[in-house]
Formats: C-alpha cells, sequence, structure tokens
C-alpha cells in the first residue's frame, strides 16, 4: 500500500543520532542495502565512532567524533538523514509526526533518543546540567569567569569534570563515601585522590575528536539552565579540546563533602537576607572559617555547611529522553551505546527475515574500559560484588601512582575484577571470569606482580 501524498514511507525508522542510533542505523543499511534507513535527528550533527579496536571479547576501545549528518549519507547512500525533533509516535498506525510538520509511515522503528542532565533543581539559572556540546560550552564560558563552583554528582561526568578543572576552587558534594562509587570501592578512590591534589597537571592526552559547527545556525548560545532541546550526550573524551580554567593560577584545589546532597539553594540577597554564614574553602584538615566574600549563589548541603560559589554543577545523572514516546541497569555508558544499538539492528533484520537470533556475545560479561584522571580504567563482571552479598571475598593489588588491581572472587572463582593502570591483565581477567576456572591452588600468588599470570591463563 503506497504512502499518502507527502508522506514518506520507510521499513526501518531510527530516532536517535547518538551512537546508539548511528550505529543501528550502519548496521541495517549494511544488512539491507537496497532499502533506505530514515535516521531521526534533531541535531545538524551525528555522533560517530571512530578509531574503534577489539580489546578483548568483550572489551572495545573507540573514539567518538562529532560530525556533519551527510558524511554519514556518505558512507551510506540508503541512510537519509532527516533533521528534525519528534513531535508525535502513533505506535498503532506506526507514524511518526516530526516538529517541521511532516509525516512517516514505518514497519520497524527503533527508539534511541537518549537523556537529559538530571537538574537538582529545574530553572534556577545557576544550576548548570553537562550533557550535549552546547552545555559543555556554556560550562566553559562560565568557568573562565570563576574563582568557585559546586560540583554535585559522583558518576563520570563528575570524576571527568573535576579533575580537568584548573584554576578554579571546587567544591565537590557527594552522597557517598567515597568518589567514583559507581566504578570503584574506597580502596580504589584512595589510590586517586592524590591526582586532585597534584601541583602540576599532567600533559593530556591528544585530542582526537572533532568539533563541526553549522554555519548561519540560528541557534543562540544556551543560558546556564538546560534547555529542552539538546543535542546527542558528550563522547567519552568531551573535555579534550575545551579550556576548563577559572580565573585563578593554581592547578586543581578541590574539597569534597562526603555523604551529603544539596539541601537548599539560595541567590545572594535572599542568602543576605537569611543572615547565615557560608563558609571559606577548607584549607588542609583546619577548620574553616566564615566567608565575607558575597557570591552570586548560595548551596546549603544536608550535612549543615553552606558554600558560596559562582554556579553549580548538577552531575547526578540523567533522565531518559520518554516523551513523545512513552506516557509515562544499564549504566548507559558508550560501550553499551554502541553494542545495544547494534543488537537492536540485528533483532530487527532477524525479524524482517524470519530468521531466528541468539543473544549477542558481549552482553555475556559487563565489561567497559574509559580513562579517569590520567589512568586507563578497566571494569570487569561484578567488579563491585553486584548482587554476591557477602559470600565473597577481595583480592587487592596496588602500586602507588601507577596501579590498582582489585579482584572479586567466591568459591575459588574470579566474579569481577577493577583495573586502573597499565596492568595489561584485562584479557586474561576476563578469560578466567567467562570460564569461570577453580583458581583456588593459586591462592595470593593470581595477584603476585613477580608471576606473570599471563603464562599461566592465555
Amino acid at each position: 500500500m503506497a504512502a499518502a501524498p507527502g508522506v514518506a514511507r520507510s521499513r526501518f525508522v531510527v530516532v536517535g543520532g547518538g551512537i546508539a542510533g548511528v550505529t543501528c542505523a550502519e548496521k541495517l543499511a549494511m544488512e539491507f542495502p537496497s532499502e533506505d534507513i530514515f535516521l531521526m535527528t534533531a541535531s545538524p550533527v551525528i555522533k560517530a565512532i571512530t578509531n574503534f579496536k577489539q580489546v578483548s571479547k568483550t572489551l572495545e576501545e573507540f573514539d567518538v567524533e562529532e560530525q556533519p549528518s551527510s558524511l554519514l549519507e556518505k558512507r551510506y547512500p540508503n541512510i537519509k538523514v532527516i533533521q528534525s525533533g519528534v513531535k508525535q509516535l502513533k505506535s498503532d498506525d506506526h507514524k511518526i509526526f516530526t516538529e517541521d510538520g511532516k509525516e512517516y509511515i514505518y514497519e520497524k522503528l527503533c527508539l534511541c533518543a537518549g537523556a537529559k542532565p538530571k537538574l537538582i533543581f529545574e530553572g534556577n539559572p545557576y544550576v548548570l546540567g553537562i550533557r550535549d556540546t552546547d552545555s559543555a560550552q556554556a560550562f566553559q564560558k562560565n568557568l573562565a569567569q570563576a574563582e568557585r563552583i559546586v560540583v554535585v554528582g559522583n558518576g563520570g561526568i563528575a570524576l571527568e569534570l573535576v579533575y580537568e578543572i584548573q584554576g578554579c576552587e571546587v567544591i565537590w558534594a557527594i552522597k557517598d563515601k567515597a568518589i567514583g562509587n559507581t566504578f570503584f570501592d574506597a580502596g580504589a578512590a584512595e589510590f586517586l585522590i592524590p591526582k586532585l591534589t597534584a601541583e602540576k597537571r599532567e600533559t593530556p592526552i591528544e585530542c582526537k575528536r572533532t568539533k563541526y559547527t553549522m554555519e548561519g545556525s540560528e541557534e543562540k548560545e544556551r543560558s546556564l539552565a538546560a534547555s529542552d532541546k539538546l543535542g546527542s550526550a558528550l563522547g567519552p573524551d568531551w573535555h579534550e579540546g575545551l579550556h576548563l580554567k577559572g580565573t585563578k593560577e593554581f592547578c586543581h584545589k578541590v574539597h569534597i563533602e562526603i555523604l551529603c546532597e544539596v539541601k537548599k539553594i539560595h541567590l545572594q540577597q535572599e542568602f543576605i537576607q537569611l543572615q547565615r554564614t557560608s563558609l571559606t574553602f577548607p584549607k588542609e584538615e583546619k577548620n574553616v572559617e566564615p566567608d565575607e566574600v558575597l557570591w552570586p549563589v548560595y548551596v546549603e548541603l544536608t550535612n549543615g555547611k553552606i558554600y558560596g560559589c559562582d554556579f553549580i554543577v548538577s552531575a547526578t545523572g540523567v533522565v531518559p529522553n520518554v516523551k513523545p514516546f512513552l506516557d509515562g541497569n544499564n549504566m548507559r555508558l558508550w560501550t553499551q551505546a554502541r553494542q545495544m544499538g547494534w543488537y537492536a539492528a540485528k533483532c530487527m533484520a532477524a525479524d524482517t527475515l524470519g530468521e531466528s537470533i541468539d543473544m549477542d556475545f558481549s552482553f555475556e560479561l559487563f565489561a567497559h574500559v574509559t580513562k579517569f584522571f590520567n589512568y586507563k580504567v578497566v571494569v570487569l563482571g561484578k567488579y563491585n560484588a553486584q548482587g554476591l552479598g557477602l559470600d565473597h571475598e577481595l583480592m587487592l593489588r596496588c602500586t602507588k601512582g601507577q596501579e590498582y588491581v582489585k579482584v572479586v572472587m567466591q568459591n575459588g572463582r574470579m566474579m569481577g575484577a577493577v583495573l586502573i593502570g597499565e596492568t595489561d591483565l584485562e584479557e586474561t581477567f576476563e578469560n578466567l571470569i567467562l570460564n569461570q576456572m577453580d583458581l583456588s591452588a593459586y591462592g595470593e600468588d593470581l595477584l603476585n606482580p613477580d608471576i606473570d599470570i599471563e603464562d599461566y591463563f592465555d
């Protein structure tokens, strides 16, 4: 049945120009070279994977690069990029209506709409969420005029942020006992903390990501508050190429407030009227003193402390973009986005062709490689003993400033691992977790640095 005049039809429609959406569209384009694949995105640029490297069976390394959508169409002539947001989805009728007034009919649909920052307070001009390129540039612009900021949150963005900022005091408020609770235990956190007090910053890795700007764009600079029209999420190297420096001349100056959250935010005039007392930036472990400086905004923490600052970064996670698709624990990591986009396309293709499909190998073991505080970080399996209760033991190896190795063992078998630094153990440990070999006989020698365990288990 032909589509009505002015209505476009495609067997496959993918919504979202991020890693998952682009990967899904690319896979479908390869599987069905004679079919037009519609990729809908509100942004003029898409996120593409470059320098892909399969480190091991489940570990992947790649760069994320912003590219004009025309490059994707050039690589895959049957991908048609539709630059418009989605206004309405009528799933029963298999119809999508875009914000530019057009209508599309599809047979199969993949939604990869991403997420937006979870702001601690909506609508406050001094609260900034970092999610896409525009919000990162807004952060850079405001940081350039800042003497002190408050960072709230303990995930990947917060970890990268506090390490990259120079020339600005940072009050880091986290609800956990230790930094990086999503990825690390307290031991790994202690291994990383010295990097926050280093006098000199290490030479950053060369930027591999290209930023494309579109001439004639009517989009103006965003306000500090989050916009409703967010672009695709930033890549794992989002801070590369940005000048994240405040008004001061020191390197790192970070104070961590643990086991607390934001209770209230006070604007300057309101705070003056309350006649409350804010605190200066803590020096070492000495008692902090009242702050005589007037700040644009004040953050009251649940531990009773109040700090003034120039603005607040809300890095407390993201909220999935379910509207207009829904009326109502993946960790949302880059490797998972690529895998899920690829697997979604595989399932769509199999269903279209009437073929069966097996679970992809990448879902057999959780594996992620990233970088924090200029260290390579690999997490494998149940790296924080997730779901193991008390029936497990930990084995550790740590060389200060060089490497941190933790393995999670249960009944003599390796269940998970955290590797920080250039350990070269990821492939060996991945195999040990997958094959569930009984390692009881090796005892503590499993992490003995004088024994090359790769020779045993390759």
